[in-house]
């Protein structure tokens, strides 16, 4: 399998002496197609630092960052913005779907951004929700859908397209159990799907759903086993 995302030695240092925070130190890391990673650790150990770096949101101060093979920092910054367009999607906590816009619309939005026409663009946001199984609710507002259905809509965006890499912080923790767990195996079924994903969470129970748990603490890698505590969970009310 190839590499959807490599960090080599890459740390992140905020301010300047003697007030400067070392936020993430020397981190390796690959992440490969089809692979869903973990990243957890305490709060402050530099969990969000690296996934806004794996998306190209932020630069690293040393190290270097590739994301399908291409090293951001030779990239312009046109051309790294085309990248989170097309190929990177990101599911937040908060879900950040537009309220003005219905459940279709926030889906196939990034795709006309992009310059896909509009009947393309609503067809492939259409199949995205019916992936995840909510398509009945494609025509209805943000407010109007439950937290558990904005998060489909929010990973029926992250995914829409030809997206290669989905980065999720903390998308479970507006969510009770049982949709937090839903949203778990919809990043399963994802990366079934060939795309590379990297969860930061700090519930070990849904950690175990990925293939690989690697623990921060003080921006740097204190333990990176090679398989999951559970690479197969099985939950109350759902069939092994």
């Amino acid at each position: 399998m190839t590499a959807a995302l490599e960090m080599h030695g890459v740390s992140k240092v905020y301010g300047s002496p003697p007030n400067e925070v070392h936020a993430l130190r020397e981190i390796d890391l690959h992440v490969l197609s089809g692979e869903l990673v973990a990243i957890m650790g305490p709060s402050g150990s530099g969990k969000s630092t690296l996934l806004t770096i794996a998306g190209s949101l932020e630069e690293p101060t040393d190290g270097t960052v590739l994301v399908g093979g291409s090293t951001l920092a030779d990239m312009s910054s046109d051309d790294r913005a085309r990248l989170r367009r097309r190929s990177i999607g990101y599911v937040f906590q908060d879900f950040n779907l537009l309220p003005g816009l219905t459940a279709l619309e926030n889906v196939k939005l990034p795709l006309e951004l992009d310059g896909v026409a509009s009947k393309t663009a609503r067809t492939a946001a259409m199949t995205a929700l019916a992936e995840l199984s909510i398509e009945h609710r494609a025509s209805h507002f943000p407010d109007e859908l439950s937290g558990g259905e904005r998060q489909r809509v929010a990973i029926a965006r992250a995914v829409v397209g030809n997206r290669f890499l989905l980065l999720a912080d903390e998308p479970t923790g507006a969510l009770d159990t049982a949709n937090g767990e839903a949203v778990l195996r919809l990043m399963r079924r994802a990366c079934q799907r060939g795309i590379a994903g990297v969860l930061v969470t700090h519930n070990a129970q849904l950690a175990a759903w990925a293939d690989r748990i690697i623990y921060l603490r003080d921006g740097c890698v204190v333990d990176q086993p090679a398989i999951a505590p559970q690479t197969n969970p099985v939950f109350v009310g759902e069939n092994p």
